[in-house]
Protein backbone atom coordinates (compact mmCIF):
# COMPACT_ATOMS: atom_id res chain seq x y z
CA UNK A 1 0.00 0.00 0.00
CA UNK A 2 3.01 2.38 0.38
CA UNK A 3 6.20 2.22 -0.36
CA UNK A 4 8.70 0.97 2.69
CA UNK A 5 8.59 2.83 6.06
CA UNK A 6 5.73 4.77 4.66
CA UNK A 7 2.26 4.44 4.63
CA UNK A 8 -0.20 7.20 3.12
CA UNK A 9 -3.42 6.57 5.27
CA UNK A 10 -6.13 9.15 3.60
CA UNK A 11 -5.81 11.37 0.60
CA UNK A 12 -8.56 13.40 0.12
CA UNK A 13 -9.99 15.90 -2.14
CA UNK A 14 -12.68 18.41 -1.04
CA UNK A 15 -14.00 20.07 -4.09
CA UNK A 16 -15.81 23.20 -2.12
CA UNK A 17 -15.59 23.53 1.86
CA UNK A 18 -19.21 23.77 2.87
CA UNK A 19 -19.60 27.12 5.13
CA UNK A 20 -20.65 25.65 8.87
CA UNK A 21 -16.59 23.07 8.11
CA UNK A 22 -15.02 25.83 6.71
CA UNK A 23 -16.14 28.29 9.66
CA UNK A 24 -15.34 25.05 12.08
CA UNK A 25 -11.72 24.82 11.28
CA UNK A 26 -11.17 28.35 11.73
CA UNK A 27 -12.43 28.53 15.06
CA UNK A 28 -9.15 26.95 16.62
CA UNK A 29 -7.16 26.66 13.32
CA UNK A 30 -3.41 28.50 13.68
CA UNK A 31 -2.70 28.07 10.17
CA UNK A 32 -4.18 30.24 7.27
CA UNK A 33 -8.38 30.05 8.16
CA UNK A 34 -10.30 28.66 4.78
CA UNK A 35 -12.77 30.96 2.77
CA UNK A 36 -16.04 28.94 2.63
CA UNK A 37 -16.15 27.00 -0.92
CA UNK A 38 -12.34 26.72 -1.40
CA UNK A 39 -11.30 23.51 -2.39
CA UNK A 40 -9.26 21.67 -0.09
CA UNK A 41 -6.66 18.54 0.06
CA UNK A 42 -6.56 16.36 3.19
CA UNK A 43 -3.78 14.04 3.63
CA UNK A 44 -3.20 11.56 6.62
CA UNK A 45 0.28 9.54 6.83
CA UNK A 46 2.40 7.33 9.25
CA UNK A 47 4.62 8.01 10.75
CA UNK A 48 3.65 11.19 11.65
CA UNK A 49 6.84 13.82 10.99
CA UNK A 50 6.69 12.71 7.41
CA UNK A 51 4.04 15.22 7.47
CA UNK A 52 6.32 18.12 6.78
CA UNK A 53 8.10 17.01 3.91
CA UNK A 54 4.31 16.61 2.22
CA UNK A 55 3.76 19.99 3.04
CA UNK A 56 6.77 21.28 1.80
CA UNK A 57 6.22 19.52 -1.72
CA UNK A 58 2.89 20.95 -1.88
CA UNK A 59 3.74 24.50 -0.60
CA UNK A 60 6.61 24.72 -2.89
CA UNK A 61 4.55 23.22 -6.24
CA UNK A 62 1.55 25.57 -5.99
CA UNK A 63 -0.03 28.42 -4.67
CA UNK A 64 -1.70 26.85 -1.95
CA UNK A 65 -2.19 27.77 1.41
CA UNK A 66 -1.58 25.77 4.81
CA UNK A 67 -4.75 25.43 6.78
CA UNK A 68 -4.11 23.16 9.81
CA UNK A 69 -1.55 20.68 10.96
CA UNK A 70 -2.05 18.00 13.24
CA UNK A 71 1.09 15.68 14.63
CA UNK A 72 0.92 12.94 16.90
CA UNK A 73 2.63 10.12 18.50
CA UNK A 74 1.89 7.83 14.92
CA UNK A 75 0.07 10.19 12.60
CA UNK A 76 0.44 13.41 10.82
CA UNK A 77 -2.06 15.31 8.87
CA UNK A 78 -2.40 18.46 6.82
CA UNK A 79 -5.06 20.36 5.12
CA UNK A 80 -4.11 22.41 2.74
CA UNK A 81 -6.86 25.17 1.11
CA UNK A 82 -7.18 27.17 -2.07
CA UNK A 83 -10.12 28.90 -4.28
CA UNK A 84 -8.57 27.27 -7.40
CA UNK A 85 -9.16 23.91 -7.26
CA UNK A 86 -6.71 22.94 -10.13
CA UNK A 87 -4.04 24.51 -7.19
CA UNK A 88 -5.35 22.02 -4.77
CA UNK A 89 -5.31 18.90 -6.82
CA UNK A 90 -1.85 19.73 -8.53
CA UNK A 91 -0.82 19.70 -5.00
CA UNK A 92 -1.61 15.94 -4.27
CA UNK A 93 -0.38 15.22 -7.98
CA UNK A 94 2.95 16.74 -6.73
CA UNK A 95 2.95 15.07 -3.53
CA UNK A 96 2.48 11.67 -5.26
CA UNK A 97 5.08 11.91 -8.15
CA UNK A 98 7.64 12.95 -5.24
CA UNK A 99 7.14 10.13 -3.26
CA UNK A 100 6.12 7.27 -6.02
CA UNK A 101 3.02 6.41 -5.02
CA UNK A 102 -0.91 6.44 -6.47
CA UNK A 103 -3.67 8.08 -4.65
CA UNK A 104 -5.36 4.70 -4.87
CA UNK A 105 -2.25 3.42 -2.06
CA UNK A 106 -3.65 5.27 -0.10
CA UNK A 107 -5.56 3.08 3.27
CA UNK A 108 -9.17 1.81 3.03
CA UNK A 109 -12.08 3.66 5.04
CA UNK A 110 -13.43 1.59 7.99
CA UNK A 111 -16.53 2.75 9.59
CA UNK A 112 -16.66 1.57 13.01
CA UNK A 113 -19.80 3.92 14.15
CA UNK A 114 -23.11 4.72 12.00
CA UNK A 115 -25.45 5.71 14.90
CA UNK A 116 -28.65 7.71 14.20
CA UNK A 117 -30.77 8.47 17.33
CA UNK A 118 -33.99 9.76 16.80
CA UNK A 119 -35.91 12.04 18.83
CA UNK A 120 -33.17 13.10 21.31
CA UNK A 121 -34.11 13.56 25.19
CA UNK A 122 -33.36 17.14 26.40
CA UNK A 123 -30.47 15.71 28.81
CA UNK A 124 -28.63 13.81 25.80
CA UNK A 125 -28.98 16.95 23.86
CA UNK A 126 -27.35 18.84 26.52
CA UNK A 127 -24.72 16.32 26.76
CA UNK A 128 -24.02 16.55 22.70
CA UNK A 129 -23.97 20.44 23.01
CA UNK A 130 -21.42 20.56 25.60
CA UNK A 131 -19.00 18.80 22.67
CA UNK A 132 -19.81 21.68 20.35
CA UNK A 133 -18.47 24.65 19.18
CA UNK A 134 -21.32 26.50 18.11
CA UNK A 135 -24.18 24.61 17.03
CA UNK A 136 -26.61 23.31 20.04
CA UNK A 137 -29.09 20.36 19.96
CA UNK A 138 -32.21 20.75 21.02
CA UNK A 139 -33.87 17.66 22.35
CA UNK A 140 -36.33 16.49 19.68
CA UNK A 141 -33.62 16.51 17.13
CA UNK A 142 -32.00 13.67 15.32
CA UNK A 143 -28.70 12.79 16.06
CA UNK A 144 -26.08 11.60 13.95
CA UNK A 145 -22.78 9.81 15.14
CA UNK A 146 -20.51 8.07 12.35
CA UNK A 147 -16.72 7.15 13.49
CA UNK A 148 -14.05 5.65 11.09
CA UNK A 149 -10.51 4.93 10.74
CA UNK A 150 -7.98 6.59 9.27
CA UNK A 151 -9.68 9.22 10.82
CA UNK A 152 -9.07 11.74 8.52
CA UNK A 153 -11.47 10.68 6.00
CA UNK A 154 -14.59 12.19 8.04
CA UNK A 155 -13.86 15.18 6.64
CA UNK A 156 -14.88 14.37 2.83
CA UNK A 157 -17.68 12.52 4.61
CA UNK A 158 -18.99 15.56 6.92
CA UNK A 159 -18.31 17.78 3.72
CA UNK A 160 -20.89 15.47 1.25
CA UNK A 161 -23.60 15.51 4.65
CA UNK A 162 -23.47 19.08 4.58
CA UNK A 163 -24.12 19.27 0.82
CA UNK A 164 -26.59 17.10 1.02
CA UNK A 165 -29.03 18.38 4.03
CA UNK A 166 -29.91 20.84 6.45
CA UNK A 167 -28.18 19.45 9.70
CA UNK A 168 -25.58 20.93 12.13
CA UNK A 169 -22.23 20.42 12.45
CA UNK A 170 -21.69 19.41 16.10
CA UNK A 171 -18.51 18.02 16.08
CA UNK A 172 -15.81 16.45 14.50
CA UNK A 173 -12.10 15.20 15.33
CA UNK A 174 -10.46 13.75 11.80
CA UNK A 175 -7.47 12.81 13.58
CA UNK A 176 -6.11 10.15 15.91
CA UNK A 177 -6.50 6.36 15.95
CA UNK A 178 -10.31 6.85 14.50
CA UNK A 179 -12.19 10.16 14.14
CA UNK A 180 -15.62 11.28 14.80
CA UNK A 181 -18.23 13.35 13.43
CA UNK A 182 -21.74 13.89 15.30
CA UNK A 183 -24.27 16.26 13.24
CA UNK A 184 -27.83 16.89 14.12
CA UNK A 185 -31.58 18.33 13.19
CA UNK A 186 -34.74 17.21 11.18
CA UNK A 187 -34.88 13.53 11.32
CA UNK A 188 -35.06 13.02 7.29
CA UNK A 189 -32.74 15.64 6.35
CA UNK A 190 -30.41 13.95 9.14
CA UNK A 191 -31.13 10.27 7.25
CA UNK A 192 -30.02 12.26 4.33
CA UNK A 193 -26.63 13.60 5.30
CA UNK A 194 -25.88 9.87 6.91
CA UNK A 195 -26.66 8.37 3.78
CA UNK A 196 -24.59 11.08 1.60
CA UNK A 197 -21.26 10.80 4.35
CA UNK A 198 -21.49 7.00 4.17
CA UNK A 199 -22.00 7.07 0.25
CA UNK A 200 -18.81 8.99 -0.12
CA UNK A 201 -16.72 6.69 1.70
CA UNK A 202 -18.12 3.82 0.00
CA UNK A 203 -16.95 5.56 -3.40
CA UNK A 204 -13.36 5.99 -2.34
CA UNK A 205 -13.33 2.43 -0.60
CA UNK A 206 -14.23 0.94 -4.66
CA UNK A 207 -12.30 3.52 -6.28
CA UNK A 208 -8.86 1.67 -3.81
CA UNK A 209 -10.50 -1.63 -4.64
CA UNK A 210 -10.55 -1.18 -8.05
CA UNK A 211 -7.47 0.93 -9.02
CA UNK A 212 -9.53 3.28 -11.11
CA UNK A 213 -10.83 6.34 -10.59
CA UNK A 214 -8.83 9.71 -9.94
CA UNK A 215 -10.18 12.52 -7.38
CA UNK A 216 -7.30 14.59 -8.66
CA UNK A 217 -7.55 14.04 -12.56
Amino acid sequence: MAKPGFELRTLTFIDSLQPQLAQYIAKDNRVYDPKEYDAALMIEIAPAMEIHTMIDIALKATAVRLTSVVTERHFGLMLAHHSDQGEIKEAGRAILRETGLDENDRAAVEILTKKTIRGVEQDHAIMFTGLAKGNMVIAGESVFIMEVTPAAYLMVACNEALKAAQVKLIDIKPFGASGRLILSGGESEIDSAAQAASAILQQLNEMKASKSGKQLD
